[in-house]
């Protein structure tokens, strides 16, 4: 797994990479916690480059979704590639996180 972030506007796009597997979401974890303890708008995770995600990073993204609504941060997610896309409607992620279908739209 790799993963990268940048600013972009108001935003910070984590972008991540490769094999999400048990393994990676670890590092997955700690990056996201480390990001959301200095942002204060919002996050979006760009995800067109994630080649597999487990079930412990889908319990990632739900926890750093939760844990940015806490803090008032928005946190959306953008351009899910096919595999990723199916993940997110079978275990219905789909209708409870902010899914964009393009990067353009998950900024605006």
């Amino acid at each position: 797994m790799q993963l990268t972030h940048r600013q972009e506007g108001d935003f910070v796009v984590i972008s991540p990479a490769g094999r999400l597997d048990a393994l990676a979401s670890h590092q997955l974890e700690e990056t996201i916690n480390n990001l959301l303890a200095d942002v204060s708008n919002s996050i979006v995770f760009h995800c067109v480059e994630v080649s597999y995600a487990s079930s412990a990073t889908l319990r990632v993204f739900l926890a750093a979704a939760k844990r940015a609504k806490t803090r008032g941060v928005r946190c959306r997610f953008a351009e899910l590639n096919k595999p990723l896309q199916e993940l997110f409607e079978v275990s219905g992620f789909i209708g409870v996180l902010d899914v964009h279908e393009t990067l353009d739209s998950a900024l605006t």
